[in-house]
């Protein structure tokens, strides 16, 4: 199945230039009408050859056949969305017309208890060395490729930009969930892969792939268990040395193991081993499923640091009283400003604001303070780190200290996020920072979070306890 290869090839899975969508309808309510509405939906370039054993002539305006083997034409990626009972029958038509994998969203089996149809599924992509995602998932997205076969239509889940986050589950509700937070949480998307009951493809090939996927810069997982555990710390050696991995661990309590396996048939395991293990080798422990995109973005947008010395600036000094709360709950520390950094504050600053930190520049604070305040706390070579409150509500604070924030994030001086809580005004500007490539969190304790998980990373990268 993996060629000479020891892990799964999903190249063909994600990147197809054709694909079979084999239970295809256009009968409303139908998975395989969702499935193959959504290809056209979001303009994959490749072939699209939908397959139905009920003979039609046409589907949504394609020709249709009635099983793959017909299409007498190169197929990369099989998608199966027929009943569990036939899924075997189809599987084995995939591998006969020579497909190069296949997805199979299907559910009942393993799930339900039905380990035995399961096995067969697993045996039959064996003996036609095919990778195959699933059984019982979403499946596959890739947004560079518009390769999609979710069957969760278009109207009720955006999909996201194009971005250098690639978002792994092994639900497929939480995968739907998380990527309708993401299309919103102002980051952009590399691929999302589902993958359910892994009965053959597993979270191993996944990480094993992304890790070596050049549009991949982010990986993001949210894992119930693993079976091939060995070969998963093999892989994540390695992996975690190349790009940060950001991981939940889904069962980690006895209840919510049982929860677990009658989900996805997973071995859930001991939550305390797997966080060990996480630790040890790198991965970034989110505690919820909002960490997983609050982490993401800042990874995506902002390079490494190894130092803990965060500099506060805010335009609200209850907020920075909060924040520094916050930064001291991380684990992070207060910087110290240089002399020459207070000098050019003084300079810069009117009498009423205290030069230092937190600094609290006050709150009539417009974008020439904001700037002078950001550009000299980034040339201060004591302060590893920006966290910026903004509140938007005061009568200074408006679009012109969004682009003063802009402007100084453009030059990567430093990791810079922005902490800016409010409704449609605030949200307005936030959208901004945010397209910007600037991450913007609604609370200090979240951003000092994100700020911790990024130097944690970097130092476990670079090679420091």
């Amino acid at each position: 199945m993996a060629g000479k290869n020891k892990y799964a090839d999903l190249t063909p899975i994600m990147q197809p230039k054709s694909v079979a969508v084999i239970g295809a309808s256009d009968k409303p309510g139908k998975v395989g009408t969702a499935i193959l509405q959504n290809y056209l939906d979001v303009g994959f370039q490749g072939e699209i050859y939908p397959v139905n054993i009920a003979g039609y002539d046409k589907i949504m305006g394609l020709k249709a056949y009635r099983s793959i083997l017909d299409v007498k034409r190169p197929v990369d990626l099989a998608v199966i969305a027929v009943p569990a009972e036939v899924s075997v029958k189809v599987l084995a038509e995939c591998g006969k017309a020579k497909a190069k994998g296949v997805v199979v969203v299907t559910s009942g089996f393993a799930e339900v208890g039905n380990v035995k149809l399961q096995e067969q599924l697993a045996a039959t992509a064996r003996r036609y060395s095919l990778p195959v995602i699933g059984p019982n998932c979403l499946g596959v997205m890739d947004t560079r490729s518009r390769n999609d076969t979710l069957f969760l239509p278009t109207s009720k889940i955006a999909r996201p930009k194009v971005g250098g986050v690639s978002f792994v589950s092994q639900s497929g509700s939480v995968g739907s969930s998380t990527l309708d937070l993401i299309s919103d949480a102002g980051f952009g998307l590399s691929k999302f892969i589902s993958y359910g009951n892994a009965a053959v493809v597993d979270e191993v090939d996944i990480l094993n792939y992304l890790a070596h996927d050049d549009d991949t810069k982010v990986i993001v997982f949210y894992i119930e268990g693993a079976r091939r555990g060995r070969e998963l710390i093999e892989v994540a050696k390695k992996a975690t040395r190349l790009k940060p991995v950001i991981i939940i661990k889904g069962g980690v309590t006895p209840m919510g193991a049982g929860a677990a396996h009658s989900h996805t048939a997973s071995l859930a395991g001991s939550g305390e081993a797997y966080k060990s293990v996480f630790r040890q080798f790198g991965f970034i422990t989110a505690e919820t499923l909002e960490d997983l995109t609050y982490f993401a973005k800042i990874f995506d947008t902002q390079q490494l640091v190894t130092g803990k010395r965060i500099a506060i600036l805010t335009n609200g000094g209850g907020h920075g009283v909060i924040a520094t709360d916050a930064l001291y709950n991380a684990g992070l520390q207060m910087a110290s400003l240089s002399k020459e950094t207070e000098r050019t504050l003084r300079k810069g600053m009117p009498p009423i604001v205290n030069i230092r930190l937190p600094l609290d520049i006050g709150g009539d604070a417009d974008s020439a303070r904001f700037s002078a305040a950001l550009d000299a706390l980034s040339h201060d070579s004591n302060i590893d780190a920006i966290l910026s409150i903004v509140l938007f509500q005061t009568p200074g604070a408006d679009e012109s200290v969004a682009d003063s924030i802009i402007n100084l994030a453009s030059k990567k001086l430093k990791p810079l996020v922005v902490m800016s809580a409010g409704s449609e005004y605030t949200q307005s500007h936030v959208r901004l920072m945010e397209e910007a490539g600037i991450p913007v969190y609604d609370s200090p304790d979240v951003a000092a979070r994100a700020l911790k998980a990024l130097i944690d990373y970097s130092r476990y990268k670079k090679g420091i306890l």
